[in-house]
């Protein structure tokens, strides 16, 4: 049996609810000088999801608005609720934490016009937020890389090998909220493009294994990201040698039953 997972202190974990994310302060970006003072004060601060907006600010002596009328944003309440529950005094235990609920996304997906039959049709499964994410180091564009923590640890064990004989593993993403895709949508779909259209190059949001904090898109320095010609490299070749090793699997291969283009740059980590 696996042994627990040791505590996670506040400043390497992401606590997750529907609508907010609680960051920890050090990791955000200030964009403005007054940012800069609140995010040097602050413990975590609670970013809405949809935009990125910064809504409030947990300091030592209290919460800190940082939009008019705080209590009236969706979801404030879940996310206030998660920052009480967590106790830097005795840490927190990511790998039990748990999921976020999908009804809220289902909602969302009703109202685009989807429905259960896409998973049906392309085989995918609707994918539930994990409710906490472990920082698992920087990705290439030098953001912070969340996963769970189990991927975390086999993730940077498995760079750190691929180090050792002379193979660059870089991360291009992990993470990505159900807001982030539903995000894509909305903004094609004010150009005017269809949801079949979008369907065409976007999964639908909640189909995406990144949203399960289990999956990395892998690149190597001096390549484009997320392209074919990944295959070529040494990165790819060390991967398809010793990735199992560290239980991660190839997604997409080729051929692969649910009709997504080959993605040799896209691993996900399979082991409970």
């Amino acid at each position: 049996m696996r042994s627990p997972a040791p505590p996670i202190p506040s400043k390497t974990s992401l606590l997750n609810t529907s609508d907010i994310e609680l960051w920890p302060a050090r990791l955000l970006r200030a964009r403005s000088n007054a940012d800069a003072r609140i995010l040097a004060r602050a413990d975590r601060v609670l970013r809405r999801k949809r935009d990125g907006r910064y809504l409030a600010a947990l300091l030592p002596h209290g919460v800190l608005p940082l939009v008019p009328r705080l209590m009236r944003e969706s979801g404030i309440d879940a996310a206030l609720d998660a920052a009480d529950a967590f106790d830097d005094r005795r840490g927190f235990d990511i790998d039990s934490s748990g999921e976020l609920p999908l009804d809220r996304l289902q909602q969302r997906l009703h109202a685009l016009g989807l429905d259960g039959s896409y998973g049906d049709r392309t085989g995918l499964a609707l994918i539930a937020e994990p409710r906490a994410l472990a920082l698992a180091g920087y990705d290439r564009y030098r953001r912070p890389l969340w996963l769970t923590l189990a991927t975390a640890r086999a993730w940077n064990a498995m760079r750190h090998s691929a180090a050792k004989d002379g193979v660059v593993l870089d991360a291009i993403s992990g993470y990505r909220s159900h807001d982030y895709q539903l995000g894509i949508f909305d903004r094609k779909l004010a150009r005017g493009q269809t949801v079949q259209q979008i369907l065409g190059v976007n999964a639908a949001p909640g189909y995406s294994e990144h949203h399960s904090g289990r999956a990395l898109d892998i690149g190597a320095p001096g390549e484009p990201p997320a392209e074919e010609s990944f295959e070529a490299t040494a990165a790819f070749g060390w991967l398809n040698r010793h990735a199992a090793e560290f239980g991660f699997v190839m997604s997409y291969p080729r051929g692969n039953p649910h009709g997504i283009v080959y993605e040799p740059w896209h691993w996900r980590y399979a082991t409970a």
